[in-house]
């Protein structure tokens, strides 16, 4: 079984369905609304315990109502919560609305998020005992260069999701393995709008990147090879939220496996269309034997 940390965010998704997205100084009405344990480190978590990985989830939740709720969702995928700290305040939240095209627009408030800023000893030991360490930015920064410092150090291998995109810390991508941005934080880290330039780009960074396209698929590049694009199965998406972090939990399943690049890509892109076409995220998210059905 794929042994597998998760620092990052764990963020309780309040989200509104509407026909399309209000415009600035716009008031729509919503058909529904629904309250939905989130968050990108602990949608990443979800994802890769209900595809057969060992998963221990490092980070933090509040005192509010919210936190037991995001904790008992967790504990039911399977995930380890025993380095999910509990502090005092309200646990992060996102603000999601849902169009019916399935496209989303987000606001996060880090919340207890904001509070993880460095590993303690039990928190670096997670690290050192995983074969995969899986890494956002939805926590500070300190925390993310440290953990990838930290599972460098150790031979660990270190996944990214630059998202939230933002200006990263001098050396973070040095301790990076493999890079997942989709097609619009690749081209905010790298200024090149085209996949495969801002693919190359980054190659001068990390050994590998994986830009995510939506239905389009996804495109694998790594030094010394040719990129390869891989389609995405065709399905009608319902809601995209967390589509982006089935994939990458998959995926880390599938690496640490052992399953060569094509056949992991191609299982975590299943993952992924299966995880569109119903709503919410963590609850969306599904299990090995319906992605094996496939």
């Amino acid at each position: 079984m794929t042994a597998i940390a998760v620092l990052g965010s764990t963020n309780m998704d309040l989200v509104a369905y509407v026909a399309r997205a209000p415009a600035r100084g716009e008031t729509v009405t919503g058909r529904e609304f629904r309250t939905v344990p989130g968050g990108k480190g602990a949608n990443q978590a979800v994802a890769a315990a209900r595809a057969g990985g060992e998963v221990v989830m490092i980070g933090a939740v509040g005192t509010d109502e919210y936190g037991s709720s995001l904790r008992t969702n967790l504990e039911h995928a399977g995930v380890d919560t025993d380095l999910l700290h509990t502090v005092a305040g309200p646990s992060g939240t996102a603000h999601i609305v849902v169009d019916d095209e399935g496209s989303n627009a987000i606001v996060v408030i880090p919340g207890a998020n904001g509070t993880v800023t460095a590993l303690g000893p039990g928190e670096r030991a997670a690290v050192a005992a995983a074969g995969l360490l899986l890494l956002q930015l939805e926590l500070p920064l300190s925390v993310v260069v440290e953990g990838a410092r930290t599972a460098k150090a150790r031979g660990v291998r270190t996944i990214l999701t630059p998202s939230p995109v933002q200006p990263l810390p001098s050396g973070l991508l040095d301790d990076v393995d493999l890079l997942i941005p989709n097609e619009h934080e690749a081209a905010e880290l790298t200024g090149c709008s085209e996949p495969h330039a801002a693919a190359q780009i980054l190659l001068r960074q990390v050994p590998e990147v994986v830009i995510t396209l939506g239905r389009k698929g996804c495109l694998y590049a790594a030094r010394g090879g040719e990129p390869v694009l891989f389609p995405a199965p065709e399905v009608t998406a319902v809601d995209t939220t967390g589509a982006g972090d089935t994939f990458v939990g998959t995926l880390a399943v599938a690496l640490g496996e052992g399953r060569p690049v094509p056949e992991a890509l191609a299982w975590a892109s299943s993952a992924a269309a299966l995880c569109v076409q119903k709503p919410g995220a963590s609850t969306s998210m599904p299990y090995r034997s319906e992605i094996e059905a496939l």
